[in-house]
C-alpha cells in the first residue's frame, strides 16, 4: 500500500501532467478496491478521459455524498495539486477518516479542464479556458466557470469568444461541464459541493451571478466560518458576488440553484 505515488510518478513537490493524475487515480482504484471506485464520466474536447474517484467505506447504497473538484481554470495549477492531495489523504489514510467515510461517499475530480491545463503547462502559462473550437471565430476556448446553466449569460460573462471570460455558445456547451452536470444530476445524495480555485484565501458561496441573498445565506456563512477557523490563515468568508464581483455561469451557483445542493462553496 502507498506505493501508487511511486508507480504513477505522482508527488506533491512539483506540478504534474494530467496523464500522471490519471495513472495515480487508476493505481489507487486497483490497489484500494474496498475504498475506491473510479468513474470515467466523459471526454474533453480533445478526447482526454474525464475521471472521478469515489472514496468511501462500508458500501451502503443510502449514504450521503460530498463532491470536490479542481482545475476548472487551466492556469490555477495549485488546484488539482491540492485536490489530488486531499484524494491521497482520504485513500491512503482512510482509517483516520473512517467516521466521515462511513457516513459519506466523497466524489473527487482533480482536473475538470485537462485540455486547458495541458495547454497551460506546455504553451501558454496563463491560459484559463477550455480548448474547444468556437464557430465563426479563430479564438479557442470557453471559460468553464461561465458555462454552467444557472443564470447563464448574466453579469461578468462575455459574449465574445476571444475574451478570457467567454461564456460559450450556450449553457453547458463544453463537454467537460456537461459531463459533471450529468454525473451530479444522476445522483440525489450530494449534500456539499466544493470547487477549488486559486488564489485569494477566500471561502465563497452563492450567489455569484448577482449581489442577492437567499434563504440559506446565514447557514452557508456559518459553515464557511467553520472551515475558515479550521484553516486558521485568515480566510474571508462570504457570497462570491459580494466579496468579489458578479460573475454569472459559475459552477457553485449551478450546484446550488441547478442541482439543489445546499452547501456549495468555491475555495480560493
Amino acid at each position: 500500500k502507498g506505493s501508487c505515488s511511486t508507480i504513477s510518478g505522482m508527488s506533491w513537490t512539483r506540478y504534474h501532467a494530467y496523464d500522471t493524475f490519471v495513472r495515480y487515480m487508476e493505481c489507487i482504484s486497483s490497489t484500494y478496491e474496498k475504498v475506491v471506485t473510479l468513474h470515467n464520466i466523459g471526454y474533453s474536447s480533445e478526447g482526454k478521459p474525464l475521471k472521478v474517484v469515489q472514496v468511501g467505506l462500508n458500501g451502503k447504497s443510502q449514504k450521503r455524498a460530498i463532491w470536490i473538484d479542481g482545475g476548472i481554470h487551466a492556469r490555477e495549477w495549485i488546484s488539482p495539486a491540492s485536490v489530488t492531495y486531499i484524494l491521497k489523504e482520504f485513500v491512503e489514510k482512510s482509517a483516520s477518516y473512517s467516521d466521515l467515510l462511513s457516513k459519506y461517499d466523497i466524489y473527487i475530480m482533480p482536473s475538470v479542464n485537462p485540455d486547458g491545463y495541458e495547454y497551460s503547462r506546455n504553451y501558454d502559462r496563463m491560459w484559463r479556458k477550455t480548448r474547444s473550437r468556437n464557430y465563426g471565430s479563430n479564438c479557442i476556448g470557453t471559460d468553464p466557470n461561465r458555462n454552467w446553466g444557472y443564470e447563464w449569460g448574466g453579469k461578468g460573462a462575455s459574449t465574445r469568444p476571444c475574451t478570457e471570460t467567454y461564456r460559450g455558445a450556450y449553457a453547458f456547451s463544453e463537454p467537460e461541464t456537461a459531463a459533471v452536470r450529468d454525473f451530479i444530476l444522476a445522483r440525489h445524495n450530494i449534500d456539499m459541493y466544493l470547487t477549488f480555485h486559486s488564489y485569494g484565501q477566500m471561502i465563497l458561496y452563492p450567489w455569484g451571478y448577482e449581489r442577492k441573498n437567499h434563504n440559506d445565506e446565514d447557514e452557508l456563512w456559518r459553515m464557511g466560518k467553520v472551515a475558515a477557523d479550521a484553516m486558521g490563515r485568515g480566510y474571508t468568508v462570504g457570497s462570491a458576488a459580494k466579496v468579489l464581483y458578479p460573475a454569472a455561469g459559475g459552477s457553485d451557483d449551478w450546484a446550488k440553484g441547478g442541482a439543489g445542493i445546499k452547501y456549495s462553496y468555491t475555495i480560493e
